[in-house]
C-alpha cells in the first residue's frame, strides 16, 4: 500500500477515485443521455408536425408550380404573369419571385431599393414542355409535356362551336335513349367530349362520328407533326410513321425501293416514341413561354423548402450547441462540485488531524445541509471525544491518587519498623492491615467496573422478597449507623418480589447507606424505604423502566448535594467533599458500581438533593423475570 503521509503533515494527494472527478463523470453522462433522449423525443412527438407541414409547404408549391406551368403553356411570354405571382404570393404566404436568368420577370414582395438575390440553386423550372413529375406526376405519362400547352391544335371558336352542340346533341340522345346522363368536358385546346358515368362507352345509337375525327386545324397540326417526325426517323435511318389524333402511330407502307433510295428498316417503338415527344417540343416551342427559374422563399426572404436542412452548416450549428449544453452542465456540476467537495476534504484534514492525536480538532460549520450536519455530527464526535480524554487522564490521576495514599502508609509503617522507630505491635499489624483493606477495596471497585463495561458482570439471579432484603441490609449496616449516631429506618410494602442478584443487589443498597450514613450527621436519619409503582420516570442515572417495577428508596438529612454537583454524582471518583481525604470520602466508586449493577438488572438509579435538607437515591427495578 502506498503509504498516507496527509496525516503527518505531507502534502495531500487528490484520491484517484475524486468525488469531483466522479460528479463531474456522471454529470456529463446525464447531459449526454439528456441531449439525445431530448433529441429523440423531440424528433418522435415532433414528426406528424413536420410531415404535416412539409406536406402544406410541398401543396404550396405544386400549387405554384402548376399555376405557372398552365400560365406558360397558354401564352407565348411572360409579360403579363404579374398578377398571378402577385395572387400565388398573397395566398401561400411565401415570397415567389420568377427569373429568367439574370433578368427578373415578376415579384410577388419586392423590397424598394433592395434588388431580389436568388439562391444558389432554384426550387423548380417552370418550363410546360418539360415539367418536373414530383410536382406533376401526370405530365409524366405525356413525356414531360404539359397536357394545356396545345398550341396550333387548338380549335377556333366556330369549330369549337360546331363540335359542342354536336356534344350536347349525344348528351340528349343518351338521356332520352338509354336514362344515361352524361356530360359534355371541353379539353385544353377547345375539343369538347362525352364523359359518361363510370367511363361507359357511349350507345352506337347516339355515337357521332363527328366528335371523333379530326377538324381541319388539328388535321393540320398533325400533318406538321407527321412531316417532324418522318424527318427525324430517316436521319435515323429508319421507315417513317403515321402519328394518330389519339397520340397512337402506325407504320407507313415501304416505298418502291431505287438504286438511289436504299430500303429503310421499321422504326423500333423507342426510337418512334423519342421522335414524337421531340417532335412534339418542336412544334410547341412557338406557343409556349420561354422557360424560367422559380423562387419561393420566406416573406423575410430566407430560402423555403419542404425538407428538413440537414446540411454541413446545420450540422455543425447542432453539434457546437449540444457542445455548449455539454459545456455549461459540466461547468455547473464543477462549481456545485467544489462546494460540495470542499467541505468535505476540511473534514478529512480534522479527521486525519485527531488520527494524530489532535483532539481539539474542529471544522467549520456553514450552511444547514446534510454536509453541515455531518459536520456538526464530527464537532460533537471531536468534544466527546476530547471530554472522555480529559475523563480517562482524570480517571488515571484518580486512580494513582486512590492507590498511592495507602501504598504510602504501608510503606511508611514498614520502614519505621526497618528503621527500629515503631515496634512491631499488634496496632501497627492493625494499621498496616486497615491499609491493605482500604487498597483491596479500591482494587475490587475497578475490577467490578471494568467487568460492567465490558459487559462480563454476571449475575446469579433468583426470586427475592424485597422487605428481607432491605432487612438484611439494614442489620449490615447497624452497627456503623450506631457508631455515628445515627439512626437506620427501614419500610416495604408487604408481598414485593423482584428477581435479582442477592449478593450484586445487597453490595448496591449497601454503597448507598453507607455513603448516606457517612454523610449524615449524629443525630440524623437514614431511610430504606420500598414500593410498588405504575411507572417510572426517567431520572438522572438513566431512562425509565418498564410500567409496574418496584421502586426502593435510600434517603439521608444530611447536608446534600449543590445542584452544579447533582449531575455528576455517578461519575467516577467524585467526592461531596473536594478534598482528598478519607475520613468523610470512600474511592470515590461507589455511585459509578451502583448504577452499573442496577442497569445489569434491567433498572435505573436516579438522585433528588436539597442543600441543607438530605438527598434521596431512587432505584427502580423491573418486576418481572431478568435473567442476564
Amino acid at each position: 500500500m502506498r503509504p498516507d503521509t496527509s496525516a503527518r503533515g505531507g502534502p495531500a494527494v487528490l484520491p484517484r477515485r475524486s468525488l469531483l472527478l466522479r460528479l463531474l463523470a456522471v454529470s456529463a453522462l446525464v447531459s449526454v443521455c439528456s441531449v439525445a433522449a431530448t433529441a429523440w423525443v423531440v424528433v418522435r412527438t415532433t414528426a406528424v408536425a413536420i410531415r404535416q407541414e412539409q406536406g402544406k409547404d410541398l401543396a404550396d408549391d405544386a400549387k405554384t408550380y402548376d399555376t405557372l406551368v398552365g400560365y406558360a403553356a397558354r401564352h407565348r411570354t411572360w409579360d403579363e404573369v404579374t398578377s398571378t405571382v402577385v395572387e400565388l404570393g398573397r395566398s401561400t404566404g411565401h415570397r415567389i419571385v420568377l427569373r429568367d436568368g439574370d433578368r427578373t420577370l415578376a415579384d410577388s414582395a419586392p423590397v424598394p431599393g433592395h434588388p431580389y438575390v436568388p439562391a444558389p440553386k432554384p426550387t423548380a423550372v417552370v418550363d410546360p414542355l418539360s415539367v418536373d413529375p414530383q410536382l406533376l406526376p401526370a405530365a409524366a405519362r405525356e413525356d414531360g409535356i404539359d397536357p394545356r400547352a396545345v398550341g396550333p391544335y387548338r380549335l377556333s371558336d366556330a369549330e369549337r362551336a360546331r363540335l359542342l352542340e354536336t356534344a350536347r346533341e349525344v348528351v340528349s340522345c343518351l338521356r332520352r335513349v338509354t336514362g344515361i346522363t352524361a356530360g359534355v368536358v371541353v379539353g385544353a385546346g377547345g375539343r369538347p367530349a362525352v364523359r359518361t358515368p363510370d367511363e361507359q362507352p357511349v350507345d352506337p345509337r347516339c355515337e357521332e362520328s363527328a366528335l371523333n375525327h379530326p377538324v381541319p386545324s388539328e388535321t393540320e397540326a398533325l400533318g406538321t407533326l407527321n412531316t417532324l417526325v418522318g424527318t427525324c426517323l430517316t436521319r435515323r435511318g429508319l421507315r417513317p410513321v403515321t402519328v394518330l389524333p389519339d397520340g397512337t402511330w402506325r407504320t407507313a407502307r415501304p416505298p418502291a425501293r431505287t438504286a438511289t433510295a436504299p430500303a429503310l428498316a421499321a422504326a423500333p417503338d423507342k426510337d418512334v416514341r423519342d421522335c414524337v415527344a421531340g417532335s412534339r417540343k418542336e412544334q410547341l416551342q412557338p406557343y409556349v413561354a420561354p422557360a424560367a427559374q422559380l423562387y419561393v422563399s420566406s416573406p423575410g426572404g430566407r430560402s423555403a423548402t419542404t425538407f428538413l436542412d440537414l446540411s454541413a452548416p446545420n450540422k455543425l450549428r447542432i453539434a457546437w450547441g449540444a457542445a455548449l449544453v455539454l459545456l455549461v452542465t459540466v461547468a455547473v456540476t464543477a462549481f456545485a462540485g467544489l462546494r460540495l467537495v470542499r467541505p468535505l476534504r476540511r473534514l478529512t484534514l480534522a479527521a486525519q488531524r485527531m488520527e494524530a492525536g489532535d483532539v481539539s480538532a474542529r471544522v467549520e460549520v456553514t450552511g444547514g445541509d446534510e454536509i453541515a450536519r455531518l459536520s456538526a455530527a464530527f464537532n460533537a464526535m471531536s468534544r466527546r471525544r476530547e471530554q472522555l480524554e480529559s475523563a480517562r487522564t482524570a480517571m488515571v490521576s484518580d486512580v494513582a491518587h486512590e492507590l498511592r495514599t495507602p501504598l504510602s502508609n504501608i510503606r511508611g509503617w514498614l520502614e519505621a519498623v526497618e528503621d527500629g522507630l515503631v515496634r512491631p505491635d499488634g496496632k501497627l499489624v492493625a494499621s498496616v492491615l486497615e491499609e491493605a483493606l482500604l487498597l483491596q477495596h479500591v482494587i475490587d471497585d475497578l475490577r467490578d467496573l471494568s467487568a460492567a463495561d465490558a459487559g462480563e458482570l454476571r449475575l446469579a439471579t433468583e426470586p427475592l422478597h424485597v422487605d428481607d432484603l432491605l432487612a438484611q441490609t439494614a442489620r449490615g449496616h447497624g452497627p456503623l449507623a450506631e457508631a455515628a449516631g445515627t439512626r437506620l429506618v427501614v419500610g416495604a410494602e408487604p408481598g414485593l418480589t423482584i428477581r435479582a442478584d442477592p449478593v450484586r443487589l445487597r453490595q448496591a443498597l449497601g454503597n448507598l447507606v453507607s455513603n448516606a450514613v457517612r454523610h449524615t450527621p449524629p443525630g440524623g436519619t437514614v431511610g430504606l424505604r420500598a414500593a410498588r409503582e405504575p411507572s417510572v420516570p426517567g431520572g438522572v442515572g438513566g431512562d425509565a423502566t418498564a410500567a409496574g417495577g418496584i421502586r426502593i428508596e435510600v434517603s439521608d438529612t444530611g447536608s446534600g448535594i449543590g445542584p452544579e454537583e447533582l449531575p455528576h454524582v455517578f461519575d467516577r471518583f467524585w467526592r461531596a467533599e473536594k478534598s482528598r481525604s478519607r475520613q468523610t470520602g470512600g474511592s470515590g466508586l461507589g455511585l459509578s458500581i451502583v448504577r452499573k449493577l442496577i442497569e445489569a438488572h434491567g433498572g435505573t438509579v436516579e438522585a433528588h438533593s436539597t442543600p441543607g435538607v438530605g438527598s434521596t437515591f431512587v432505584l427502580h427495578l423491573p418486576a418481572g423475570e431478568h435473567t442476564t
